[in-house]
């Protein structure tokens, strides 16, 4: 997410942008010290946010706002188009710094999720943050037990890595499971079916850097794989989509905004 601001006091052109450390990386300068403080805050709880600047002269901004407004009235592929101009923009950029905000869990979230359990529910906590901080906050929600192992599907890019890893986690017995987005979108493309049916049976599932729409696509494949009632449960607008295509859709009011308990089946002050 960026912004573009002028300087009246000394018509300076600056470019603001804030993103996620994944993104933000190919973007900014190399610097081995982000890499190193994310991963720090990561394993801390924190959820990171990595700020970045680039000056612009008033030629770059013009030609920027002229293309820019060429792309948003294109009639064909207008979202690529959009992306392209962007894309020339943001490089190269200046690393500003980096933010890590503790994001509280509300009281009673751990005794609630063992209720839920014991109840024979399955649980998946799908969320955009980084692997490290999600292991942290699924422990510390107690999600997972602190004791407890649990399988980090390893990175893979094809088909082929895709079955070998989903072999070696077929080996591994009543064990929770995290995975990341990226990871998660190739098994979902090549293995769908045997996915499910193998993290199904998991105590728990953790699915990290997930985007929105991945959010949504889970809710939408564990329907129709496993033919159960599902019920997503979120607090942000980027779940909206997740609580729009559960079968029960709960939203919580929080510092977050409305958005979710507007979009939800059942709006709740508290997990």
């Amino acid at each position: 997410m960026g912004i573009i601001v002028r300087d009246h006091s000394t018509n300076e052109i600056l470019l603001l942008l804030k993103g996620a450390d994944a993104v933000m990386t190919s973007i900014v300068v190399y610097s081995d010290w982000l890499q190193e403080q994310c991963d720090t805050m990561a394993r801390d709880g924190l959820r990171t946010l990595v700020v970045a600047k680039k000056t612009l002269t008033e030629h770059q901004y013009l030609d920027f706002e002229s293309r820019y407004n060429q792309a948003k009235c294109a009639m064909t592929d207008r979202n690529t188009k959009i992306s392209a101009v962007l894309g020339h923009l943001q490089k190269d950029m200046e690393l500003l710094c980096l933010t890590g905000v503790e994001d509280r869990l509300q009281d009673g979230v751990a005794k609630t999720l063992k209720g839920l359990q014991d109840a024979g529910i399955r649980l998946w906590m799908l969320t955009g943050d980084k692997l490290e901080t999600a292991i942290s906050i699924a422990k510390s929600s107690q999600l997972v037990n602190k004791l407890q192992e649990f399988y980090i599907f390893q990175s893979i890019t094809n088909r082929t890595e895709a079955h070998l890893e989903l072999n070696n986690f077929s080996k591994k017995d009543d064990c929770p499971l995290i995975i990341r987005g990226e990871d998660l979108e190739l098994v979902m493309k090549f293995y769908s079916t045997e996915f499910v049916e193998l993290a199904g049976q998991c105590p728990a599932v953790v699915c990290c850097r997930c985007s929105p729409t991945q959010k949504a696509e889970v809710v939408k494949l564990i329907q129709n794989r496993t033919g159960k009632r599902t019920c997503a449960v979120g607090d942000g607008g980027n779940d909206v989509s997740m609580i729009q295509s559960a079968d029960v859709g709960v939203g919580i009011v929080g510092k977050e905004g409305q958005q979710a308990s507007l979009a939800a089946d059942f709006s709740i002050l508290q997990f």
